[in-house]
């Protein structure tokens, strides 16, 4: 299985390749802006603000709270409209935090479509990333349509649902813990990975 921290570096291959499930002019911008960042000589000097440009820039793409959502599952329902949005703000601070960097270490991976496809208000794209040593990974993204633009809710690398694993962990936590401590492990993953 891929790890995570090679996400981003094949999201950003998958956005430079311009295909994006009926919606190319959204990620038009986004690839242009992520680029744009990468490619900055002031921004190299200012690691920081290149690290925020670059998840302001990402998140116009990914839709943080379908994916926090379907990430504590049954358990969404039973949170209050405060606890979810703090539990979305702070999902999706840690996987900003947790990628972000990694869109740097893009190395030009060569990107494979095999398939997309689209059914009402969903659309998946399916394809494989070719690394420069020829190490094939299979990549699908999933997307909902939101006021006629397309929004990733789900990544799937190498079969395995970036979504589903997070519901499986925090679910094991939840139901052995209680909700609490999940906030308490998310919060200080994320400041750890802020120190960084």
């Amino acid at each position: 299985m891929i790890k995570h921290s090679v996400f981003f570096l094949l999201l950003f291959a998958f956005l430079a390749s311009n295909v994006f499930a009926g919606s190319s002019e959204n990620v038009k911008k986004v690839v242009d802006e992520v680029v744009r960042i990468v490619s900055d000589k002031e921004m190299k000097k200012n690691e920081a603000k290149r690290r925020q440009a670059l998840k302001k820039t990402i998140s116009t793409i990914f839709d943080y709270g379908e994916m926090a959502k379907r990430s504590m599952g049954k358990h969404w329902n039973q949170r209050t409209a405060a606890e979810k949005k703090q539990f979305t703000d702070l999902f999706a601070t840690l996987l900003e935090n947790s990628y972000a960097t990694k869109v740097e270490s893009y190395n030009n991976e060569k990107i494979v479509y095999l398939k997309e496809t689209e059914d009402g208000e969903y659309a998946e794209v399916k394809s494989k990333v070719v690394t420069a040593k020829r190490d094939e990974f299979t990549l699908d993204y999933r997307l909902l349509n939101q006021n006629g633009k397309w929004m990733v809710y789900d990544v799937v690398i190498e079969g395995v649902s970036l979504v589903s694993n997070y519901r499986t962990q925090f679910n094991k936590i939840i139901t052995s813990d209680g909700y609490p401590v999940l906030l308490k492990k998310l919060q200080t993953k994320s400041d750890e990975l802020k120190a960084l």
